[in-house]
């Protein structure tokens, strides 16, 4: 049976391109924002959704740190990860020194820091909700204006192609999660991506948490901090460990952090990416 994936639209984003590679025979639903994407999925409205997580130049989506955070319906059930390349293209018959606005979404701005600081230093930059959508905002700008997107967005939307590979880095990856209502099977490979908080800030909470990985000889690969939203200075932290939530010691080790946080929300577990073998 062909599944339904939400993703982030309109047609021509990043996102819809990991899509395609993912699951080039499923049916796309394009979504406004990443948030309407993981409602997708959390009210059954599409079996997956996939969203992006992180970039090697960008950092962390806090959208879709947010969206795990806050929708206890979601669990990831997958990660890839796919090289990205950005496209600078404007209106026809606009020239190219005339450019007041450069549109993308702010992380393809981020992305291009240092390309756009030296051809575009002046040059005023507009967010957008997706690099598909910025084309769109170029578009319908009344002055003459420039968007950072993929090329097939440009192909999409008739826009002329100012030039390629504008990334700061040759390297630039995203990787993004597929999201379910349910987690994946035990693989042998796995990750458990969870977060933690506390109700107090005292010493050695934190590393008594992460103590316990040491302690059941779990491996962790990555530990990074989010504001609550509750009050200054006070944190959630998320943690990705190697491993499946179901392993003995995975298990463990979740039970006695339980017992050390004020907030425990396992995010899922699923199989990790291996750069190796070709996406699904």
């Amino acid at each position: 049976m062909t599944k339904t994936i939400s993703v982030l639209g309109p047609s021509g984003t990043f996102t819809e391109e990991a899509c395609i590679r993912y699951a080039p025979s499923a049916n796309i639903a394009l979504c406004p924002t990443i948030t309407s994407v993981g409602a997708a999925v959390s009210n059954s409205e599409t079996e997956l959704g996939i969203v992006p997580i992180e970039n090697s130049l960008g950092g962390s989506v806090p959208e879709t740190l947010d969206l795990l955070i806050d929708d206890p319906n979601l669990f990831i059930y997958d990660e890839f990860v796919i090289p990205i390349s950005h496209t600078l293209m404007k209106k026809k018959d606009t020239v190219g020194t005339d450019i007041e606005i450069i549109f993308s979404h702010p992380q393809a701005l981020a992305q291009c820091k240092l390309f756009l600081e030296k051809h575009f230093p002046t040059t005023q930059q507009v967010a957008s909700l997706s690099t598909a959508a910025a084309v769109q905002d170029m578009h319908n700008s009344s002055v003459a204006s420039a968007a950072i997107g993929t090329h097939r967005a440009a192909v999409i939307h008739q826009a002329d192609i100012i030039t390629e590979n504008i990334q700061d880095n040759s390297s630039n990856a995203t990787r993004f999660v597929v999201l379910a209502r349910q987690d994946n099977k035990i693989t042998g490979t796995d990750k458990t991506s969870f977060c933690v908080s506390f109700n107090e800030d005292t010493p050695g909470a934190l590393h008594d948490v992460l103590g316990e990985f040491a302690k059941h000889d779990i491996n962790l690969a990555k530990v990074e901090s989010r504001p609550t939203k509750e009050s200054l200075g006070k944190y959630i932290f998320l943690i990705d460990c190697e491993g499946h939530r179901n392993d003995k010691e995975i298990s463990a080790a979740m039970n006695n952090i339980r017992e050390k946080t004020s907030f425990l929300r396992i995010f899922g577990s699923y199989p990790r990416w291996d750069p190796h073998k070709e996406n699904k």
